[in-house]
């Protein structure tokens, strides 16, 4: 019996890693992005995460020119092997980073965030729509 998986293709992931990059790297560390899900409700954005293995306090979230950014990091496991060797590394290490653009729609002191079970839950207010008073022009 092998534990090795076997090599086949997987159309699945061939989609979701073909038109969005989810790891690409800089100075040596690798950055990597979570998947998401988004939904615009009538007066916030809900953005969910999915980050495993990352600690609460390693999370941080900041609203900078109409830019919503999430950033983390999950530090491998210094552990030495004492009975046996490392056949396969799957688990991804490093920096996990994504931005959302929310524009001047989002309340930045009334963003909340919480987080169980390694899913990230953000709920950004969007600013209630003003509409410019309206007047009469007269011509003259």
């Amino acid at each position: 019996m092998s534990l090795l998986p076997r090599n086949r293709f997987d159309f699945d992931s061939l989609f979701d890693n073909f038109f969005a990059p989810t790891a690409w790297k800089s100075n040596d560390t690798e950055f990597f992005a979570p998947k998401v899900d988004i939904k615009d409700n009538k007066d916030h954005y809900q953005i969910t995460a999915e980050l495993p293995g990352v600690k609460k306090d390693d999370i941080h979230i900041s609203l900078e020119r109409g830019v919503l950014t999430l950033e983390a990091e999950i530090k491998q496991e210094d552990k030495e092997e004492k009975d046996g060797k490392l056949i396969r590394q799957e688990r991804r290490y490093g920096k996990i980073m994504r931005s959302f653009t929310v524009g001047d729609a989002v309340h930045e002191n009334d963003i909340s965030a919480s987080f169980k079970d390694g899913l990230l839950s953000i709920k950004a207010p969007k600013k209630a729509a003003t509409e410019a008073p309206s007047r009469k022009i007269s011509i003259s």
